[in-house]
């Protein structure tokens, strides 16, 4: 009885070493996974100037604001356009027919998602593009894409500045003003423009914004958007 009780004991000591070292090791796999994503944040908010930092819930919904706005606008423009065009094909004896394209929307600096994620959901028809270079957001919001199955999204860990922005129809961004300007630089000197930009916080230098909402949030921010293309017909 004593050699089984002894063995008995001599098992659970084992049982308990295996799971006090598992334990072990899961706290330590743990706790490299967090440094490691905090060095990440601190290298990237170093080298880029700015943390990752989310708009709030107010300003995200201006902004899904505005696009609507713009999406509205964009489709009386194409009804008006329809009823011309098919004046002049009856006339002529054929028929015309067209459909709306809202085009591509960009975010530049799409960080965890919280912004990009839900424009992808609300306009599946619509090619939605971000940009993001801090590697741990870029990763969650690429995580997400494929989880939701977001065919339309497209996540790229490039610099925005040397990308080629020709196909977005409105920008979104959330950035500082030293971004801010580097973007101006970028839109001067790229033939193709987008048909708007909208700005979470900070103004493009040398345009006047077409129209500003101002947010009742913590940081009371102004939410700009700029018509780029000079056309009056694109102002909300």
């Amino acid at each position: 009885m004593l050699i089984l009780a002894a063995h008995r004991s001599l098992e659970t000591a084992s049982i308990h070493n295996k799971r006090d070292i598992a334990l072990s090791v899961l706290e330590t796999v743990v706790f490299f996974v967090i440094v490691f994503i905090g060095a990440s944040i601190v290298w990237s908010t170093l080298s880029l100037g700015i943390s990752p930092m989310p708009s709030s819930k107010k300003a995200r919904l201006a902004m899904l604001q505005l696009i609507g706005e713009i999406e509205r606008q964009s489709e009386r423009e194409t009804e008006v356009k329809i009823e011309k065009e098919t004046e002049i094909e009856t006339e002529r004896g054929t028929g015309a027919e067209q459909q709306a394209d809202g085009g591509a929307i960009f975010e530049l600096g799409s960080g965890w998602g919280n912004l990009l994620i839900p424009l992808a959901k609300k306009y599946p028809e619509r090619e939605v593009v971000g940009y993001e270079l801090s590697l741990i957001p870029w990763l969650t919001s690429s995580l997400l894409k494929k989880i939701l199955g977001l065919k339309n999204l497209q996540v790229h860990r490039q610099n925005f500045l040397r990308a080629d922005l020709s196909r977005a129809s409105v920008i979104l961004c959330y950035l500082f003003p030293a971004g801010m300007q580097g973007l101006e630089n970028k839109l001067k000197a790229d033939s193709d423009k987008p048909d708007y930009l909208i700005s979470n916080n900070f103004a493009l230098p040398s345009h006047t914004p077409d129209k500003t909402l101002q947010i009742d949030d913590f940081y009371r921010s102004p939410i700009y958007l700029y018509a780029l293309n000079d056309k009056p017909e694109n102002c909300i």
